[in-house]
């Protein structure tokens, strides 16, 4: 009996392609964050990513379509960490007060987007305008960012903590405020402190919550 395998799925050193794959574009990721996130995303050939991720430029091209479909998968990660963060953040706040909820909330978010410089350089600079598609994706994770603003404002309505009324314009216009004082701190040298940002955006969003 022949102990020959597909060419696909040989191993190498005791790791099949599956895994070995993976590591691949783990490696990319990583040259991504730390290359993006340092030189910015123009100044990035996928050239030098390669170099710097000691992969083929044909192996880049089957895990990425492009740079953009990296930058992409980066920002994924990065933001879906925030977007979870702010999920567990409240979770076991249910009965707290909105100001509680919105505070943990905020820290969450912000915590975990400015825990690594090159991930805030990332989420709210290199990401913005480099084409429609990663306009279009950066534009949904802001929307899937307000809806959670929306939620909590729903809590509160019902609590008769916040006004009745709509707050959709109003949880973009948070979003904003979120990402421009994250970005304001980052490429200030961070001189002030984090928590100042976090009490200044739960003031701004409590404000918000019980305008007329």
């Amino acid at each position: 009996m022949s102990n020959s395998q597909p060419s696909g799925r040989r191993d190498y050193g005791g790791r099949s392609a599956a895994v070995r794959r993976v590591e691949r574009r783990r490696r990319l990721l990583d040259a991504a964050l730390d290359l993006f996130g340092t030189n910015g995303y123009a100044a990035t050939s996928i050239e030098r990513l390669c170099g710097q991720a000691n992969v083929s430029t044909r192996n880049f091209y089957e895990e990425f379509a492009g740079r953009e479909s990296l930058l992409i998968a980066l920002h994924d990660h990065i933001t879906e960490r925030a977007y979870h963060a702010v999920l567990a953040a409240v979770a076991d706040l249910v009965d707290a007060s909105t100001e509680e909820r919105v505070d943990r909330a905020v820290s969450g978010y912000i915590g975990t987007v400015a825990a690594d410089p090159r991930w805030t350089r990332i989420a709210f600079v290199e990401v913005v305008g480099v084409s429609a598609a990663v306009e279009r994706h950066r534009l949904a994770w802001r929307g899937r960012l307000a809806q959670l603003v929306e939620s909590e404002a729903a809590i509160a309505m019902n609590r008769g903590e916040a006004t009745k009324r709509d707050f959709s314009l109003t949880a973009m216009a948070f979003i904003g405020a979120v990402n421009e004082l994250v970005h304001h701190w980052s490429i200030h040298g961070q001189q002030v402190p984090l928590d100042r940002i976090r009490a200044e955006l739960t003031r701004l969003a409590m404000a918000a919550l019980t305008a007329p």
